[in-house]
């Protein structure tokens, strides 16, 4: 791990860092040694690892709780080139909207693709993670994540013993995501958009029972996927707070 850039500001300090062809960005106190849980933030699909709404739970988790959180560009996002088979699925989901039709398989599809490959990505980035004297291999570990991320949590989660808990946003579900959800079995803290014009809520809420997990709690927000209120955020802080601290 290769830290490229370092600020600090109202106690976050920010720093930006490469892992091979990974680029990530890593919050954390504003102290040598913060000692709290690490979180690991995964973005939605077309956006990256500084989207507004990840850096915004990134700094009150920081600030609130004394958190430390870490985001990566997913394959073909943020920093990081596209290959052609991620053109190809960009171009058709953009096609699909200028003419009206249903995006969701398309989505659906390129998704899955994204996460399979985001998977190993994140469990390189907690070994590197892990090896930094300011978080160790103690600090317990939760994922959170909105659409694609959602993919990427639940893909990760089965295979990845240090994930301790999951908080999820919004998501396109078909049957082989529901499948995957069973094998996830640790604490799930999953929230519902009710007035998206994309996600089914239906499918929102069979994804919830689908999960595997005893433990799990599943909230509901009137708007789209992206208007998460902020009371909904705190819910997710203090979910990890219970499940990590």
């Amino acid at each position: 791990m290769h830290f490229t850039s370092e600020a600090s500001s109202n106690g976050v300090l920010e720093r930006t860092f490469t892992l091979g062809d990974i680029t990530g960005v890593l919050w954390s106190p504003d102290s040598v040694n913060s000692g709290g849980p690490l979180l690991l933030s995964g973005h939605s699909g077309g956006m990256h690892k500084k989207a507004p709404g990840l850096v915004a739970g990134a700094l009150h988790h920081v600030t609130a709780h004394g958190f430390t959180v870490a985001a990566i560009d997913a394959p073909g996002h943020g920093d990081r080139p596209r290959s052609t088979q991620d053109e190809q699925a960009v171009d058709a989901i953009r096609h699909a909207r200028a003419s009206g039709e249903s995006i969701a398989p398309l989505v659906v599809e390129y998704n899955l693709s994204v996460a399979q490959r985001a998977v190993p990505e994140w469990q390189a980035t907690l070994d590197a993670l892990q090896a930094l004297p300011e978080i160790g291999t103690t600090a317990r570990v939760g994922y959170g994540g909105m659409n694609l991320g959602v993919v990427t949590g639940i893909l990760l989660a089965p295979v990845e013993s240090r994930i301790a808990a999951l908080s999820l946003g919004g998501v396109f579900v078909d049957d082989a995501l529901l499948a995957a959800a069973g094998k996830v079995t640790v604490p799930v803290h999953y929230r519902i958009p009710w007035d998206d014009d994309h996600l089914d809520r239906n499918a929102g809420i069979a994804l919830f029972d689908a999960f595997g997990a005893t433990d799990k709690t599943l909230h509901a927000h009137s708007g789209s996927l992206h208007q998460v209120p902020d009371h909904e955020r705190d819910c997710a802080a203090r979910f990890f707070v219970e499940h990590l601290r």
